[in-house]
């Protein structure tokens, strides 16, 4: 192992499996250098379906250089529409070419013209109108996501073959020269904030009913990353917290590109900022999704934490030992992408460890940790040791997850293994890689064994 950088230390990515150096190199030179595809799990009826019971418009689009948040504002304001009527599988990096799936409540039979009119008028944005559905896309409504990526001047291009062939290892294929490699199933940087990862701190602070903090961790809380300006607003709002609490004034002087925090900021400005209750309304007052993100973000940096802990102990990633809990695969699946189905679990007694080694073996199965909740049963053992220490370690239980709104959360469990065929190109200083993942695992988790480098300093 090798101890990460600080700024993914920070969300509980504490090691690299691989202690080689990686490539070193640039990623997102250019945005054609991150390319995702969804891998697509949504039937459509045809677009002139009846609106009354198929009241939801299907979109693909294939963008550049936009954020899933910003292009679906974007385009329910070309709509004329509330944003909350746009509902996506899956939430894409700003800083690359992606194509997936939207859904628009409109029970307008004329609706496929009006988007069509709307979505010409956004800037490196190809829309297609696929059909009606008769509920709109949710978060998760896809198998998984295809990756095309070029890691650009890379100072070890040479070093990749060898970085891949220790992955294989590590997923318990240590003889093979091609096929799956494996990497602990991290959550990546982008999930809490790439440059500046603040989200999984407010996320506890909700967790915890501190309202206030959750706030202000948003808010305020200034990071050396930002522009100076944009520092000088957070600072201002710190000071406002412990004297004046003169809002009105912090947000006077807060960036207009700050939507959230400037909603936020109103919203205390209205009620006056000096109840509790006045911070949680301000919390609510950012869209349902972002409201969820903030509580995800907590558990997936509790998450890290655990994977991290497991790796540090010497236990593997590719089998379960005696008290972990495993989920099995997701057999309905289309295509070959192997995918966990945590629905399925089944907690790994004594007689069944060597049961489940052979299924884990065979891609039938999964060694899960939790993403924790209010129904989170904790793994016995010594993986159920390490999901108690860190939960003690940030005094947080599953109780505390029974949250009002957005915010609650009943918790589910996640593969702590992903597994990917990669396919590795050198072409002189550039190194491509091509793969797949299942939903919710992160590119960025396999290219960071690669490059070894610090997320700050890839923009």
């Amino acid at each position: 192992m090798r101890e990460a950088h600080p700024t993914e230390r920070a969300v509980g990515m504490e090691w690299y499996v691989i202690d080689a150096d990686g490539t070193g190199g640039r990623l997102r030179d250019d945005d054609e250098d991150f390319r995702v595809r969804e891998i697509e799990r949504f039937e459509t009826e045809p677009v002139d379906a009846d609106p009354g019971g198929y009241p939801h418009v299907v979109l693909r689009a294939r963008l550049r250089g936009w954020d899933t948040n910003d292009f679906a504002a974007r385009l329910s304001d070309g709509l004329g529409i509330s944003r909350e009527r746009v509902s996506w599988a899956g939430t894409k990096d700003k800083h690359a070419v992606t194509t997936q799936l939207f859904s628009v409540r409109d029970d307008d039979p004329d609706a496929a013209a009006k988007f069509r009119d709307a979505a010409s008028e956004i800037r490196d944005a190809d829309v297609e109108v696929l059909g009606r559905a008769g509920r709109s896309i949710e978060f998760g409504d896809l198998v998984g996501n295809e990756f095309e990526i070029v890691v650009s001047d890379a100072d070890r291009p040479e070093q990749a073959e060898a970085v891949a062939s220790e992955l294989r290892a590590f997923c318990g294929d240590a003889d093979s020269s091609d096929g799956e490699i494996g990497v602990p199933n991290y959550f990546g940087q982008q999930r809490f904030g790439s440059q500046r990862p603040v989200t999984h701190e407010v996320g506890l602070h909700v967790v915890r009913g501190e309202w206030e903090k959750a706030v202000l961790a948003y808010v305020g809380n200034p990071s050396e990353s930002e522009p100076e300006s944009t520092q000088e607003a957070r600072a201002r709002a710190d000071e406002a917290a412990s004297g004046d609490r003169d809002w009105s004034a912090v947000l006077e002087e807060y960036p207009q590109r700050l939507r959230y925090e400037r909603s936020m900021l109103h919203s205390l400005v209205e009620s006056g900022g000096d109840d509790p209750e006045d911070f949680r309304e301000a919390l609510e007052t950012v869209p349902s999704n972002l409201q969820r993100l903030f509580v995800h973000a907590a558990q997936s940096y509790v998450f890290n934490l655990i994977l991290s802990e497991r790796l540090v102990r010497g236990l593997p990633f590719d089998r379960p030992v005696e008290g972990d809990v495993a989920c099995f695969s997701d057999r309905s699946a289309p295509g070959e992408l192997v995918v966990p189905d945590t629905d399925r679990l089944q907690r790994v007694t004594e007689k069944r460890v060597d049961t489940m080694a052979r299924h884990c073996e065979r891609g039938r199965a999964f060694v899960t940790a939790p993403l924790v909740g209010t129904e989170t049963e904790l793994a016995e053992g010594e993986q159920g040791e390490i999901e108690r220490e860190i939960l003690g370690e940030l005094d947080l239980e599953p109780g505390d997850f029974d949250l009002p709104g957005e915010f609650d959360s009943t918790g589910t469990r996640r593969a702590i293994l992903v597994r990917t065929d990669l396919d590795v190109n050198v072409d002189g200083d550039d190194v491509g890689v091509t793969f797949a993942l299942p939903k919710g695992s992160y590119a960025t988790v396999v290219l960071r064994e690669f490059l070894k480098a610090d997320p700050i300093d890839l923009g």
